[in-house]
This record gives C-alpha cells, sequence and structure tokens, in this order.
C-alpha cells in the first residue's frame, strides 16, 4: 500500500511539474511574439465566425440539393429524381447499429419496394460508405431506383432537417411534398407501410 502511495505521489509531481514547464514555454512564447503577430492574431478573435442555419423541422418539400453518388462520385440533385413515385431519403451513419439493422431489413424486402426511390445520404467519409451496401443490404446493390449519396457539404442538415438519431427517415410523394418522417428505429413493416403509401 505504501508503494502504491509513494508511486501516485510521484506521478503527481511529475505530472504538475509537466504542466508548469508547459506554461512557462507558453508565457516566453508569448514574450517573443512580434506585435504584428499579436494584432493579427486579435483581429482573427475578433472576427464573429458565421453560423450556417440548420433546418430544426423536415423540410416540407424536396429542397434543392446536390449530393455526390458514393460509387461515381457523380453529382445528384433534386433534378435528377426521378418522376412518379414516393422518394425516400435515409439519413445514416455507416457505424450506426441501428441504420445497419434497418437496412438490412429493407433489403430483405426489396419486392415491396421496387417502387420507392430510396436514397441512403451520409456526411461520413466516402470510404466509410462504399461498402455499407455491400455489407448490410446486398440485396440493394445495383437496384436503378438504390442510390448511396455523399452529403459532402452537409446540405442535409441545413436544408433537410436536423435528426436526433439515426436512422432518420423522410418519405416524399412525387410531387415533392413530405408525407411523413421519423428518427430511429421502428418495425419494418410499419416502415415499408409508410414508405409505399
Amino acid at each position: 500500500m505504501r508503494k502504491l502511495f509513494i508511486g501516485l505521489s510521484i506521478s503527481s509531481l511529475l505530472a504538475l511539474a509537466s504542466c508548469q514547464s508547459e506554461k512557462n514555454n507558453n508565457t516566453q512564447q508569448q514574450a517573443n511574439e512580434t506585435p504584428a503577430a499579436s494584432q493579427q492574431e486579435a483581429q482573427t478573435i475578433a472576427k464573429p465566425q458565421q453560423t450556417v442555419p440548420l433546418a430544426k423541422e423536415p423540410a416540407t418539400t424536396i429542397p434543392p440539393f446536390k449530393f455526390y453518388k458514393v460509387k461515381s462520385g457523380m453529382a445528384f440533385s433534386n433534378e435528377d429524381i426521378p418522376a412518379n413515385r414516393n422518394n425516400v431519403f435515409l439519413l445514416f451513419d455507416p457505424s450506426c447499429g441501428h441504420c445497419q439493422h434497418e437496412t438490412t431489413l429493407l433489403a430483405k424486402n426489396y419486392d415491396k419496394l421496387k417502387d420507392v426511390n430510396l436514397y441512403f445520404v451520409s456526411m461520413n467519409d466516402p470510404a466509410l460508405m462504399a461498402t455499407f451496401l455491400e455489407t448490410f443490404g446486398k440485396e440493394l446493390v445495383g437496384k436503378p431506383n438504390v442510390e448511396v449519396l455523399y452529403d459532402r457539404n452537409q446540405l442535409f442538415i441545413q436544408l433537410f432537417h436536423v435528426p436526433k438519431q439515426f436512422p432518420a427517415n423522410y418519405v416524399y410523394s412525387a410531387d415533392g411534398k413530405l408525407k411523413s418522417s421519423w428518427e430511429g428505429e421502428k418495425d419494418i413493416n410499419s416502415v415499408i407501410a409508410e414508405f409505399t403509401k
């Protein structure tokens, strides 16, 4: 017990000495700065940062957007959406277990979803998204109505909605009007009913 106490005491003293040494180095470095550098830093700090407004409520109509197809890198916008069918935007995180589970269940029920456009949208690194469908929704790979889209400019949370949890589902009619939306996991039969009604 005594050795443990001595070890902890020595560790604490070393940590304090290290912090104090770092503080002294920072003070010395600040003293060596030129006045011009200090003024430039003050100007940088004084500039107010512009914040992008985020969509607090789901968009009532599909807004103009530009995402990128993960497989090809080609731009995909609201003008590229095929007409005459429901459009579902699924905001997901490739590492989210609930997103993976929902995708697996959607894939197993693809026959019921043939007439619905499914857009899996994520702001994550495309390298993480590239194998998402192959891993969790094999039956959806290569389908003409299914696309994995990269939101590199974080437009979804600015234009569509900022969800509190994943997966976030947004169902729009053929004319682009919001029919329903929800966050988190839901019974797959309810999901399919919402996607297809």
